[in-house]
């Protein structure tokens, strides 16, 4: 297995979540915490190796993704990264689950030694029509890279865990989508300079896990996928990475910006409905 595929950036994101952020969304069922992200790795591994376009195995592996946490009842969304990962790194090594598995294992410890989960209820409701709303956004976002001729950059796991947790919120305002998209604009461009810039990569790494400390504290903003996108550099060819920031911008900018719209029309919706 190639070194950029054992880097996984969605476990630094975990990491920072279970352990520093304590979100309760992601470890109040620790067995979750290792089998949907290695269901969906081998779901991504699997749909990889169909000789289809590249546009349409990452619908497929959302699309399946979607029934799989349905069918658990889970919003665990780190494994909506997991399962786009084989497709971002254009893997068929079935190594890559192993590795998957071995990482989430730890984690999953992590959280039960130390009863991270305790006093946490075991489930909480789950609206599912979340789901269709967030693979319709998905859809359209990878309809206009296919139109561009961009398909191998659609896809930016991390970035696809914000939206789909963004649609969970109660509460969501131009505030917090504009928030978003700057701080993750500036986490890929920081991963793309420290790469281009350093010669170590663990250097370049260190910074950036620094930087992304900074950037959480300056706009006050508690996204795990920061300290994902920077690792992403190392994964992507580097005809790519130059590119990396200004895709980030474009592909934040379109979703949440879709997000912003789905979540003011609910609103507007469930006020209508109330005062009715």
């Amino acid at each position: 297995m190639q070194r950029s595929e054992i880097i996984l950036p969605e476990v630094a994101a975990m990491a920072i979540a279970m352990c520093v952020y304590r979100e309760p969304g992601w470890i109040r069922r620790p067995s979750v915490i290792f089998i949907a992200p290695t269901v969906t790795a081998m779901m991504g591994l699997i749909i990889n190796q169909f000789q289809i376009a590249f546009t349409v195995k990452v619908i497929l592996t959302l699309i399946a993704m979607m029934l799989f946490l349905r069918a658990i009842r889970s919003n665990f969304a780190p494994a909506i990264a997991t399962g786009l990962l084989p497709l971002a790194v254009h893997t068929e090594d079935g190594g890559l689950v192993w590795i998957v598995l071995s990482f989430t294992l730890i984690l999953m410890a992590v959280v039960v030694v130390l009863q991270l989960h305790k006093n946490l209820p075991a489930s909480s409701m789950i609206q599912y029509k979340y789901m269709i709303i967030f693979l319709a956004i998905a859809l359209c976002w990878l309809g206009i890279c296919w139109i561009m001729g961009n398909e191998q950059l659609a896809v930016i796991p991390p970035l696809f865990v914000v939206v789909y947790e963004s649609l969970q919120k109660q509460s969501y305002s131009v505030k917090i989508a504009c928030k978003q998209v700057l701080t993750l604009t500036l986490s890929a461009t920081m991963g793309t300079t420290m790469l281009i810039e350093l010669d170590s990569q663990l250097l370049a790494a260190l910074i950036d896990m620094l930087g992304i400390i900074v950037i959480s504290r300056l706009f006050h903003m508690r996204i795990p996928a920061l300290y994902a996108i920077p690792l992403l550099t190392f994964i992507f060819p580097i005809d790519q990475v130059e590119r990396f920031p200004l895709v980030v911008f474009c592909a934040s900018l379109f979703m949440f910006s879709l997000v912003l719209f789905y979540k003011l029309m609910e609103k507007k919706v469930f006020e209508h409905k109330y005062q009715a």
